[in-house]
C-alpha cells in the first residue's frame, strides 16, 4: 500500500505535490472532475520513499494514460486555499507543489481513463492565451507560459477565500 505525503490536523490540511507543465501546440493540459468547477493542473500527491521526479512521471501516467518524460523542474509552488466542497470542506489548507516541465511528445493524443476518488477525471487541452477565459489552477500558469525563465522560481499563491 502506497502512503501519500499529506496530513490533516485541526481543520488543517498538508499536501506535498508533484505536478506536470505539459505544453503541446500552445495549449497546456489540465484536468477536470466532475464534481469541481474549475480545471487544475496534472499532478498529485508524492508518495512515502517516492522522489517528486518519479512522482511526477506516474502521476501523468495515471491521468493521460500516456508516458511523458521530465524536461527540468520549473517551479517551487508554495499554495495557501480552501475548498468548501468535497473532502476538503472546511479545511484551511497548505500545499508545496514541484512543477516539472515534461518533454513534448508532438501530439495531443492521450489515452485517460482517470479516476480519483471515484470520481470521473477527464483531460483538456486549453490554449494558453485563452487561459483567462477559464477557472484554472494554479492562477500563475499564464503569466508563467508567457515570459522567460531561468533556473527554478519559487512562487507563492494564497487563493483562501
Amino acid at each position: 500500500m502506497e502512503y501519500n505525503c499529506f496530513f490533516t490536523n485541526d481543520g488543517k490540511w498538508f499536501r506535498y505535490r508533484a505536478a506536470a507543465i505539459i505544453v503541446e501546440e500552445g495549449c497546456i493540459l489540465f484536468a477536470k472532475n466532475e464534481i469541481d468547477d474549475y480545471f487544475y493542473s496534472i499532478g498529485g500527491a508524492v508518495h512515502m520513499g517516492e522522489t517528486a521526479e518519479g512522482a511526477v512521471k506516474r502521476e501523468v501516467f495515471e491521468e493521460t494514460g500516456v508516458e511523458y518524460d521530465v524536461d527540468h523542474l520549473a517551479i517551487i509552488h508554495e499554495n495557501f486555499f480552501n475548498d468548501n466542497r468535497g473532502s476538503l470542506k472546511n479545511m484551511d489548507c497548505h500545499e508545496i507543489a514541484l512543477y516539472f516541465v515534461m518533454k513534448p511528445r508532438g501530439t495531443k493524443e492521450l489515452n485517460s481513463n482517470s479516476y480519483v476518488m471515484g470520481v470521473k477525471e477527464t483531460m483538456h487541452w486549453i490554449p494558453i492565451n485563452e487561459l483567462d477565459n477559464y477557472k484554472a489552477f494554479p492562477s500563475f500558469m499564464k503569466a508563467y507560459l508567457q515570459s522567460e525563465h531561468c533556473g527554478i522560481e519559487h512562487i507563492i499563491t494564497d487563493e483562501r477565500v
